[in-house]
């Protein structure tokens, strides 16, 4: 199958989400949660580090739709249902279409924090991933200090592979990180 031909659904649903790719129009939206949600936010994520206009934040959306297009990369906001209300960001990420490897990466608007609709998408996406685009291997990364996320893995039965020691720069790009890869297979 090639990726650039790959379906991608409207929208993909859980009991109280819904998940759709990330589309032009969507910056203003995404620029409030983001400002919302900057303390937390800067902590573990490079893009937190410098601050974004609305206008800003419109035009990495619209590259990532190409990206979308493209089929390189699967940038995705998440809504609930109820309301419409956006409650964060999750993605398909360093994806290898030979292999059929994803990277799940997400973060959610401090104001919809606790209620686990970032756990939920997670879980969706996941079996999303192995069901439609035939995963082999879907890894979730972290910093070890980022507790939340860590807890996301676990509670959804991804395992520890390994910590990575001295991996990558932290979000801030100051020091040296490690890096927690879990991950679910295919087997």
């Amino acid at each position: 199958m090639k990726s650039v031909l790959t379906d991608f659904p409207e929208k993909i649903e859980t009991a109280r989400l819904y998940m759709r790719p990330a589309m032009p129009g969507d910056g203003k939206i995404v620029h409030e949660a983001i400002k919302a949600s900057i303390i937390e936010l800067k902590k573990w994520l490079p893009f937190a580090q410098i601050e974004q206009s609305a206008e800003d934040v419109e035009a990495g959306i619209r590259r990532s739709y190409a990206q979308f297009i493209l089929r390189e990369d699967f940038r995705i906001h998440i809504y609930r249902k109820e309301d419409d209300v956006f409650v964060g960001s999750t993605g398909l990420h360093r994806i290898d279409w030979d292999v059929r490897k994803f990277e799940i990466g997400y973060w959610g608007d401090s104001r919809q924090q606790k209620k686990g609709y970032i756990t939920e998408a997670v879980e969706g996406l996941t079996k999303f991933a192995f069901k439609c685009f035939h995963a082999n291997r879907v890894e979730i990364r972290c910093d070890p200090r980022n507790v939340n996320s860590s807890k996301i893995a676990e509670k959804l039965g991804f395992n520890l592979e390994g910590i990575l020691v001295n991996d990558s720069l932290s979000a801030d790009g100051k020091k040296l990180r490690d890096t927690c890869v879990y991950a679910k297979t295919n087997n």
